[in-house]
C-alpha cells in the first residue's frame, strides 16, 4: 500500500535552554510549559486552520495547508510568549524556538515524516530564543501577503541535510534605519580593545541531552570573558545566531567586528566528557591557542563551572601575548592608544629598569593619544609602583602618590573597570587606608572575579591589615591565575609575609627561598631572615641579612617598606633581632 503524502507547511518549535530550565525545577517548568501550550499555542493553531501533529516534551510539530496561516501564527505566538511571565527573570522565562518549511511530507496517524519535516527542525535549531527562521521556499511563497521584513541569512549546511537550505529570519517590525544588522555586508569596525566571540559549542556525543552541556558552558565563558575590562566580549544573542550552522571563522569576524572566535567541542563517552576548545585570530584564520578538558560528568554543573574557569583563565593571558605582540609589529609613529598601551605592558612584563622606564613613556603616550581611555592611567600607575618599590628609580613617597592620582583618575573615568579599581586599592593600602582599600579590592572582585591583580590586591591588604590567613588564600588565588606573571617574585615575597605573620616560620622561609632562586637580586631577603631567625638558625639568616643593601634594611626595621600594623611591625623586628641584626 502506498504512503499518503501531501504538501505542507510544517512548524516545529522547542523551548530555548528546556534541559537546563528542567533541571533548576522540574516539576514547576513542566507545568509552565503545559500552560503556556493549552493557554496560547493550541487556540493559535486552530485559529490558524492548523493542527498539532505531536507534543516532543520540550516542544510541539504542527502542520498547517497554507504557509500563509503557518508564518502568522509562528509571529502570534512568539508575540504571545513574549508577553507571558513577566515576572520570571529573563534566563529563567520560557521561550520558543520556530521553524517552518514547506514540504512533501509522509502521512501516518499521528506523525508526518520526510526532508520537509526534517528541514523545519534544523531551522528551529538555528533560531535564536524567542526567534523564527524560515525557508526560502516559504519566504519565496509568502512573498509580500504579510506585513514581517525577512532577514537574509544565507544559504546553511544543516545536519542530515544532502543540499544547503537559504535561510531567513522573521522579524516582528522592521529593523531601524539606526540599527545595523550582524549579518550585514560591510565587516563593523573593532572596538577600541581586543574583541572575541564565543560561538556555540557543537554537541558531538550524538546524545540531545548532553546539548544544554555544550550550551551552557558557551554562555558560561561569555558571561566570564564580558567581566574582564580589557576585553570586549560579544553578547550571547549573537553569538548563538551561528548555532548549527557551518561557520567561517573569517566571516564571523567581519559580521561581528571581533579579532578572536572561540569555538569548541563537547562529546560524551560513559560517564565521561571531552570538551574541546580552540581560539583563533578571525583576520587571519591562524590558531592561538588549543585546549581539551577530560572529566568525570557526575556533577554536571560543578563540571560546567570547572571547564569555564580553565578556559577563561587561560584565554585572557593568550589574547594579551597576541595583542602585545599585534602592537610590537607596528611602527612607534602609528600607534593608537590601544596599541601604545599594549607596547607599555610589554616593555612593563620585561620587568627591568630600563623597560620599566619605557613603559611609563608608553603609557603617557596613551593618555596623551586618548585622555578618557583607562589603560593608560592604570598602566602608569604600575610602572611608578615598579619604579618606586622595586627598580628604585623614583623617590618612592613621590612614586607613591603619583600612583594614587592616576588610579583614582582611572576609577573616575570608569568605575566599571576592575583593573583601576585594583591599582587604586594597592595605592591605598601603600598608605594606610585599609578599609579604603579593602572595599576597592572587593568591588574590583566583583566586577571581575577572576582578574588576577583584584586577588593580589586584596592579598595585600589582608596580609598586612591583621588578616594574614585570609590574604594567604588570596595570593594564592593570585598566583594560580597568572603562574608566569613577570613580577612573581612580589607575590612570592607576599606569600612570605603573610605566613610569616601566621606564625609558620618554616613555610614562610621556604616561600622566600623560592623566590631568591628565581629572582636572586630582588628576594625577600629581609622576612627571610626573619623566618630564619625566629627558627633558630643564625647561620643562614646572617647570609641573608647581606644579601640586602644598608638602606633597604634600614628603611624595612623604621618600617618605611611596608605599610604594616604596629604589632606586626614589631613582630617582624624580633625576628630580626634573633637572625642577629642589632635592632634598638
Amino acid at each position: 500500500m502506498a504512503a499518503t503524502r501531501r504538501l505542507a507547511a510544517i512548524l516545529a518549535a522547542d523551548v530555548a535552554g528546556y534541559s537546563r530550565l528542567m533541571a533548576a525545577d522540574e516539576e514547576r517548568t513542566h507545568e509552565r510549559l503545559k500552560a503556556h501550550l493549552q493557554e496560547l499555542v493550541d487556540p493559535k493553531i486552530k485559529e490558524h486552520r492548523g493542527r498539532i501533529v505531536k507534543n516532543t516534551g520540550d516542544g510541539f510539530l504542527a502542520e498547517f495547508a497554507s504557509v500563509v496561516d503557518a508564518v502568522r501564527c509562528a509571529v502570534e505566538i512568539q508575540r504571545g510568549m513574549a508577553e507571558r511571565e513577566p515576572e520570571m527573570s529573563e534566563e529563567r522565562r520560557i521561550r520558543f524556538r520556530i521553524g517552518v518549511n514547506l514540504g512533501d511530507v509522509i502521512v501516518e496517524d499521528h506523525d508526518i515524516f520526510g526532508d520537509g519535516v526534517n528541514v523545519a527542525a534544523r531551522l528551529e535549531a538555528l533560531a535564536e530564543p524567542g526567534a523564527i527562521c524560515i525557508s526560502g521556499t516559504v519566504r519565496d511563497h509568502i512573498g509580500d501577503r504579510l506585513p514581517y521584513p525577512c532577514e537574509d541569512l544565507g544559504e546553511q549546511q544543516v545536519k542530515n541535510i544532502a543540499r544547503p537550505v537559504r535561510v531567513y529570519r522573521v522579524r516582528d517590525r522592521a529593523p531601524s534605519t539606526e540599527e545595523p544588522s550582524v549579518f550585514s555586508t560591510q565587516p563593523l569596525p573593532f572596538p577600541d580593545k581586543p574583541s572575541i566571540a564565543v560561538l556555540p559549542f557543537a554537541n558531538m556525543s550524538g546524545d540531545p541531552e548532553q546539548e544544554f552541556i555544550a550550551d551552557g558552558i558557551a554562555e558560561d565563558i561569555i558571561t566570564a570573558l564580558c567581566r574582564y575590562p580589557s576585553l570586549f566580549a560579544i553578547a550571547r544573542n549573537s553569538c548563538f545566531t551561528y548555532k548549527g550552522r557551518a561557520v567561517d571563522v573569517k566571516q564571523v569576524g567581519r559580521e561581528l567586528g571581533v579579532r578572536y572566535v572561540l569555538e569548541g567541542s563537547l562529546r560524551k563517552s560513559g560517564s565521561r566528557i571531552r570538551v574541546t576548545a580552540q581560539l583563533v585570530e578571525a583576520e587571519t584564520g591562524r590558531h592561538v591557542w588549543a585546549e581539551r578538558y577530560d572529566r568525570e560528568l557526575a556533577e554536571v554543573f560543578a563540571v560546567q563551572d570547572e571547564i569555564t574557569e580553565a578556559v577563561t583563565t587561560t584565554v585572557t593571558p593568550v589574547i594579551a601575548d597576541a595583542e602585545q605582540h599585534r602592537a610590537l609589529r607596528r611602527p612607534p609613529g602609528r600607534l593608537d592608544a590601544w596599541g601604545a598601551y599594549q607596547r607599555g605592558l610589554w616593555h612593563l612584563s620585561k620587568a627591568t629598569a630600563e623597560d620599566n622606564a619605557l613603559a611609563e613613556k608608553f603609557f603617557q603616550r596613551a593618555i596623551d593619544l586618548d585622555p578618557i581611555f583607562t589603560g593608560g592611567y592604570t598602566g602608569l600607575a604600575a610602572a611608578l609602583d615598579r619604579a618606586g618599590n622595586i627598580f628604585r628609580t623614583r623617590d618612592l613617597a613621590d612614586a607613591q602618590s603619583a600612583e594614587e592620582a592616576l588610579a583614582r583618575r582611572a576609577v573616575a573615568l570608569d568605575g566599571g573597570d576592575a583593573e583601576a579599581r585594583a591599582r587604586l586599592a594597592i595605592a591605598l593600602s601603600v598608605r594606610g587606608d585599609r578599609q579604603g582599600a579593602r572595599a576597592e579590592a572587593e568591588r574590583a572582585l566583583t566586577i571581575s572575579p577572576n582578574l588576577a591583580e583584584a586577588h593580589g590586591a586584596l592579598g595585600v591588604v589582608l596580609t598586612f591589615g591583621g588578616h594574614p590567613r585570609e590574604g594567604l588564600t588570596a595570593l594564592k588565588r593570585c598566583i594560580q591565575l597568572d603562574p608566569r606573571s613577570p613580577f612573581l617574585v612580589l607575590r612570592l615575597r607576599q606569600v612570605a609575609f603573610a605566613l610569616y605573620f601566621c606564625r609558620e616560620y618554616a613555610a614562610s622561609a621556604e616561600a622566600a627561598r623560592q623566590a631568591i632562586r628565581s629572582y636572586p637580586d630582588r628576594g625577600p631577603y629581609a622576612v627571610f631572615a626573619a623566618a630564619l631567625g625566629q627558627m633558630g638558625c643564625p647561620a643562614e639568616a646572617k647570609q641573608a641579612l647581606e644579601r640586602l643593601p644598608p638602606g633597604v634594611l634600614d628603611a624595612f626595621v623604621r618600617g618605611g617598606a611596608l605599610m604594616v600594623r604596629p604589632e606586626d611591625h614589631a613582630h617582624l623586628i624580633e625576628g630580626l633581632r634573633k637572625a642577629g641584626f642589632p635592632v634598638e
